[in-house]
């Protein structure tokens, strides 16, 4: 069964279609996985076991009869729990939603659904995927499988912490300001943010609503591009979701970098980044090379500005979006209040955790009048001289290689009693959000303590296909991805 496990997601899928295993087979050495390991790294709020078998004997069906199916025809995958699930509990982490039954299904899940997909449950998360850490959840911490010491990284936590440790072949989450990159880079899987608009928004339980975008945490970039592939495109139902060509991305992969150019920004290699993060992700530039790609440094001023910009904007959306939970329409609702008014406050007050209630205040301080010219709008403002500075850089460069994270993933605990270093800790995944572009996150080696390091790859709007390529070119040459944490059993790693 461990072998089973260690397969990438399109691996997988090849040997179900080839009939040398069973879709029933893959689902319960997942559910096996997840029995032994939920009480070591607690990655999952929901476990959908009936649900899983049921699809997994459809899925069956559909490859026996050998018509419509993909690459991921019968792969079990797991979802993030911000995405809406008909008739499957959505809690977004949050004592607030209580026990909700979404009575719609996300665009996503109705697009796994067609493509023959199993769904094995709901993922752990920052509540209301507001952390980087995947501590601040209601239902308790998720743990980092290769140290349950550390943290998995947030708020995407569950989903990375769960394909690292072979309890799925693949998993949706979602990224605001680095929600899948930077635990995909903890947790040492490959994690993409799309390009904003690329997957549509629709049933995705808002945050930020201009910088939240669904996207996959899997093994390879390979299993990325086929997730992409089955997620991507208009949705009539997402008013923000574009109207461009996808598909193809899986087909379109190609490891000859001969012609390309990447830019290293020289300002994200200096303070304040880990030494051994610092060497590992250079050292994919030599990589790149030896597949044809030509490097070059440049300067990257507008870096400096990312953090701020970011809370001040995704502060504001979150204090918007968060006004609808109120204990009147759905979810929790607290007891023993005297009026209207204190039905909202006590709800509020006894549903949500620290830190939405710290992003909420935030939001609206930054909304409220007096402050909001001198604030919000000149975040904005600085927004659009971030994604200037972005078209710039991608006229001389189809690809941008930085870290991830100024470091490994740090010990349960630390980040929570100091928010401001959580925060920078999102200083190079931001601007991608509030750009509106396209990165990726993949494994490029391990620091002296044996924790996984994460490379980004950033690339043009739609440039998805040209990330992916350098992405799949790199992992042909190393091996990286191929490495599984000791498993977690029991709560103790084995």
């Amino acid at each position: 069964m461990q072998e089973l496990l260690s397969y990438s997601a399109v691996e997988l899928g090849r040997l179900l279609r080839k009939g040398e295993l069973s879709v029933k087979e893959a689902t319960e050495a997942a559910l096996s996985a997840i029995e032994r390991r939920q009480s070591g790294n607690n990655a999952f709020i929901t476990v959908t076991g009936e649900q899983a078998l049921a699809q997994a004997e459809q899925a069956q069906r559909r490859l026996l009869a050998g018509e419509d199916i993909g690459p991921l025809t019968g792969v079990p995958a797991a979802i993030k729990d911000n995405i809406c699930t008909l008739g499957v509990k959505t809690t977004c982490a949050s004592k607030i939603m209580g026990d909700f039954l979404p009575p719609y299904q996300a665009t996503v899940m109705e697009k796994l659904e067609g493509a023959g997909a199993v769904s094995l449950g709901k993922l752990n998360m920052d509540e209301f995927a507001m952390g980087s850490t995947t501590e601040t959840s209601f239902y308790g911490a998720t743990k980092n499988p290769w140290d349950l010491s550390r943290v998995p990284g947030g708020s995407s936590g569950g989903a990375a912490a769960a394909v690292a440790a072979r309890e799925c072949w693949y998993a949706l989450g979602s990224d605001t300001g680095g929600s899948i990159r930077q635990p995909a880079s903890y947790c040492g899987v490959t994690g993409m943010k799309p390009t904003y608009g690329a997957v549509s928004r629709y049933g995705l339980i808002a945050y930020a609503s201009s910088l939240d975008q669904i996207g996959p945490l899997a093994r390879t970039a390979e299993d990325c591009a086929a997730i992409l592939d089955v997620i991507m495109g208009k949705d009539k139902r997402d008013g923000t979701s574009l109207d461009a060509p996808c598909g193809g991305l899986l087909a379109g992969l190609n490891p000859d970098l001969t012609g390309k150019t990447v830019g290293i920004p020289v300002d994200c290699f200096e303070d304040g980044l880990d030494p051994d993060v610092r060497e590992r992700v250079l050292s994919v530039a030599d990589v790149l090379k030896g597949r044809g790609a030509k490097v070059e440094e440049f300067r990257l001023p507008v870096m400096q500005y990312v953090v701020p910009t970011y809370y001040i904007i995704a502060a504001a959306e979150a204090s918007s979006n968060l006004s609808r939970f109120d204990g009147v329409k759905y979810g929790w609702r607290a007891s023993g209040y005297e009026d209207l008014t204190d039905l909202y406050c006590k709800t509020r007050t006894e549903g949500f955790g620290s830190e939405v209630k710290r992003r909420i205040l935030l939001g609206t301080f930054v909304l409220s009048s007096g402050y909001y010219d001198a604030f919000y709008r000149k975040a904005l403002q600085v927004k659009h001289v971030i994604k200037s500075a972005f078209d710039d850089a991608f006229t001389k460069y189809d690809l941008i290689l930085m870290p991830v994270a100024p470091t490994t993933a740090p010990r349960l605990g630390e980040s929570l009693s100091d928010p401001l270093k959580m925060y920078l800790s999102d200083i190079y995944t931001v601007s991608v959000n509030l750009a509106g572009l396209p990165g990726l996150s993949m494994p490029c080696g391990f620091d002296r303590q044996g924790l996984p390091v994460g490379a980004q790859l950033i690339g043009p709007a739609l440039g998805e296909q040209a990330i992916l390529n350098a992405a799949y070119a790199y992992q042909q040459d190393t091996d990286y991805h191929k490495q599984a944490p000791v498993a977690a059993e029991g709560g103790e790693r084995a």
